[in-house]
């Protein structure tokens, strides 16, 4: 079996998958009332639902062991990665354990990804637990309750009165952090019919492919915005490892204070065929990589930037192909899998299209957030280490490092 835990003894071991036990798609297809639901041409054309029904869950840890490492667990990003691994299995007591880990976690992005945790559950109880928590003494926490809250029981978020700064003179006129969820599913063989899923938390995600943010500038946002990823611990100097993506699209502002949108975006970048960010041990090809993403965002009226509400927060749908290398994971658990740089994103219609073996689907949130503790909020206060046509500029002045290249430059792939 393909393993993943958090411990030694439920390590990761592709060899022993036994993929003569696994059903298929045809012994876990819908049952006919599914139908019922209207045209299945629509409801079948989903490839993330399809995979989710016939996917081998990757992660074995029992469920008790889950539950206990989602409170006590040294690492921050396993305790969350256990939350959202108890709730997607289903389990009993799931309120009860995120609730706890609200009250107790010390680390705040734990904390409120709990929160989203408890609205992607829904229903009175997790209703009544996300209102327990709006006046938390960390305000972002407490926000983020009366958001996933106010979304719960009217669709759309609501804020706190919070007074706020911006810089004038940064590259970007917001910077917002996005805390994505996804599921991954991993190709297992080459029949289609076998395929593994990881599921991975806001945190997982973020130490394995780099921490995304958006960037819009209130000028050209309806039109482009650049998505700038930093992925921390993969450069032995301490400096970031950055990815950076130029969306383009289209905005509909048929509500007021909100702009549904779809994106699009193609650039080039190296696709490393070791699997992992920067390791050019087995070499690289240069490939147009693409994208998409849709959703919605929200302006705040009392936040004014160049004569144009402030984007408050931001949700939507994200999808899109990656590369995982099996060979360098053998018998790792899983905080050894999820280290900096360890899987790649990748294409489908490119020369190392058979390369892409993960298919990554899921949503993303994000708002702006206090970052100093000074009870402002900080509209565009984090690093971003890009221009605006998403080129990488390591001093953040506008300027590119080098024209036209939107991907870390430390290996030189550019120039091969």
């Amino acid at each position: 079996m393909l393993l993943i835990g958090s411990e030694r003894m439920t390590g990761m071991a592709l060899e022993s998958v036994d993929l003569g036990q696994v059903s298929g798609v045809e012994a876990q297809a819908p049952v006919w009332d599914h139908y019922l639901q209207g045209d299945p041409a629509r409801l079948n054309s989903d490839f993330g639902e399809f995979l989710k029904r016939t996917a081998i869950r990757l992660d074995v840890r029992t469920d008790e062991q889950v539950a206990q490492e989602a409170l006590n667990h040294r690492d921050p990003m396993i305790r969350e990665q256990s939350l959202f691994q108890y709730v997607d299995r289903g389990l009993p007591g799931a309120v009860d354990l995120l609730t706890e880990a609200v009250k107790t976690d010390s680390v705040r992005e734990v904390r409120w990804n709990a929160l989203w945790a408890l609205e992607k559950i829904g229903g009175p109880r997790a209703l009544k637990a996300l209102q327990g928590f709006v006046n938390d003494d960390d305000a972002d926490v407490g926000e983020w309750a009366r958001l996933f809250a106010s979304e719960l029981t009217t669709g759309l978020p609501a804020f706190d009165s919070r007074s706020w700064k911006q810089d004038p003179d940064r590259t970007f006129d917001e910077t917002i952090l996005l805390n994505i969820d996804v599921d991954v599913y991993v190709r297992l063989d080459d029949t289609g019919r076998h395929w593994g899923k990881i599921s991975l938390a806001p945190q997982g995600l973020a130490r394995s492919y780099g921490q995304a943010h958006a960037c819009p500038n209130s000028a050209t946002r309806d039109q482009q915005l650049v998505i700038s990823k930093n992925l921390a611990g993969l450069h032995d100097d301490g400096t970031p490892h950055v990815e950076n993506f130029l969306f383009r699209g289209v905005t509909n502002h048929a509500s007021a204070g909100r702009g549904s949108f779809f994106f699009e975006s193609r650039g080039l970048r190296p696709i490393f065929m070791s699997g992992q960010a920067d390791n050019d041990s087995l070499g690289h090809r240069n490939e147009m990589v693409s994208a998409k993403r849709s959703g919605e965002w929200t302006t705040d009226p009392l936040m004014e930037i160049k004569g144009k509400p402030a984007i408050r927060y931001v949700r939507g749908a994200v999808q899109t192909w990656g590369y995982i290398n099996f060979e360098t994971m053998r018998g790792s658990s899983l905080e050894e899998i999820l280290f900096p740089g360890n899987s790649i994103l990748g294409t489908l219609d490119t020369p190392t299209g058979p390369l892409a073996n993960a298919y990554i689907t899921g949503t993303f949130k994000g708002k702006l957030v206090d970052w100093d503790g000074d009870g402002k909020i900080d509209v565009n206060s984090l690093d971003i280490y890009s221009t605006h046509e998403a080129e990488v500029d390591t001093n953040q002045d506008n300027i590119a490092d080098e024209p036209g290249v939107q991907f870390c430059t430390r290996t030189g792939w550019m120039h091969s």
